[in-house]
C-alpha cells in the first residue's frame, strides 16, 4: 500500500466529505476518488459507503483507519529519526578507549555529548591501541582514543593530549623527598612497564628514554593497564614512568615526581574511518577537546 493512498483515505475518513478532504489535501475532488478507488482495488473491499445522504465507513475501513493511522505515525517517525542521525542527533556510537583515558577528561567529554545528545547510544569497549584501531578497520568501533600510535590507511586522527612522563614511586622511595628527579637515579631501580605486546610504543619509548641516560632498566613486571602499573608501585614492587594524568587518580602509598630536562611526552589521540562518515564523531571530538582542554587549564593534581 501506497503511503500516499493511506493518507487521502484518513482524511477522507476524517472528513467523510469529498469536497472537504480534497480542500484539505490541497487537491481537486476526482484525484481524490481515483486514489480511494485504487486503495480499494488492491485492498480488495470496499471502505466506504457512498450515497445521496453523504460518505460513511464500512466496517473494513474502521478497521483500516487505525492500522492506516499508525502506519502513517510510523512514517514519519521514521524520516525524523532519519533525519535526525544524518544531523549527527540521535544514532549509535561505538566507543573504545585507553584506560589513561578516564583522567584525560572522557568522562567529562561523554557526560557533556549525553547531555546535548540524549537520543544518542554510546556504547564504551577498553582494549588496547592495536586493537582498538583494528575494530575501526572491521567497523565494530566508530571513534578510538588510542596511545600514539600511526593510523593506518584511510583512518583519520586528532592529536587530543600532550603531556609529559612523570616518575611513580611507592610512597617511602629513597627519592620521595626529591622535588624533581634526574632519570639516571632511578638506573638501580625495577621498572614496570607495559607489555610491548600490549603497546610497543610506549615500551620503546621509555626503555629508550632510560638508555638515553645511560642505562638498561630492569624490567620486572610488563601489565597491560596503567592502574596495572601504579598498583604495583604502590605495592612496593617497583618503580614507573607514567603519564601525568594518572597523578589524578588518588591511589594510596604513591608520589608523583617530575623528570629534569626534557623527554619524549605521553599522547592520546583519537581515530576514526574516513568512510563511511559518522556526524555523530565530530560531536563527540568537539567533547573531548573541551574536556581535554579545560584539564590542562585547571592547577596541577598533588604529586604527593
Amino acid at each position: 500500500m501506497e503511503l500516499r493512498l493511506l493518507h487521502y483515505f484518513v482524511t477522507l475518513a476524517e472528513e467523510l466529505h469529498f469536497s472537504r478532504a480534497a480542500q484539505r489535501l490541497s487537491i481537486s475532488q476526482p484525484p481524490l476518488s481515483v486514489a480511494i478507488k485504487q486503495l480499494e482495488q488492491a485492498l480488495q473491499a470496499q471502505l466506504f459507503e457512498r450515497s445521496s445522504k453523504g460518505v460513511r465507513l464500512t466496517a473494513a475501513g474502521e478497521h483500516l483507519l487505525g492500522k492506516a493511522r499508525q502506519l502513517l505515525a510510523l512514517s514519519q517517525q521514521a524520516a525524523q529519526e532519519t533525519r535526525d542521525v544524518a544531523l549527527g542527533t540521535r544514532g549509535h556510537l561505538r566507543l573504545g578507549f585507553v584506560g589513561s583515558s578516564l583522567y584525560r577528561g572522557l568522562p567529562q567529554a561523554l557526560e557533556r555529548f549525553q547531555r546535548s545528545h540524549p537520543q544518542v547510544r554510546v556504547d564504551m569497549l577498553e582494549a588496547n591501541s592495536a586493537e582498538q584501531i583494528l575494530g575501526l578497520q572491521q567497523m565494530r568501533l566508530d571513534m578510538a582514543l588510542v596511545h600514539s600510535i600511526q593510523p593506518p590507511e584511510g583512518i583519520d586522527s586528532q592529536l587530543l593530549v600532550e603531556e609529559p612522563f612523570v616518575v611513580c614511586l611507592p610512597e617511602h622511595h629513597p627519592l620521595h623527598a626529591s622535588a624533581c628527579i634526574d632519570l639516571a637515579e632511578l638506573r638501580n631501580d625495577r621498572l614496570i612497564l607495559f607489555s610491548s605486546l600490549v603497546s610497543p610504543t610506549y615500551h620503546q619509548r621509555i626503555y629508550e628514554m632510560c638508555l638515553a641516560h645511560g642505562f638498561a632498566p630492569e624490567v620486572r613486571h610488563e601489565v597491560r593497564h596503567w592502574l596495572s602499573v601504579i598498583s604495583l608501585v604502590s605495592l612496593g614492587q617497583g618503580v614507573a614512568l607514567v603519564p601525568e594524568a594518572l597523578t589524578r587518580v588518588g591511589m594510596p602509598r604513591l608520589v608523583f615526581r617530575a623528570l629534569k630536562g626534557t623527554h619524549p611526552s605521553s599522547e592520546m589521540l583519537a581515530m576514526w574511518r574516513r568512510a563511511p562518515a559518522n556526524p555523530l564523531v565530530a560531536r563527540l571530538l568537539a567533547c573531548l577537546r573541551t574536556a581535554a582542554e579545560t584539564l590542562n587549564t585547571r592547577a596541577p593534581a598533588d604529586a604527593a
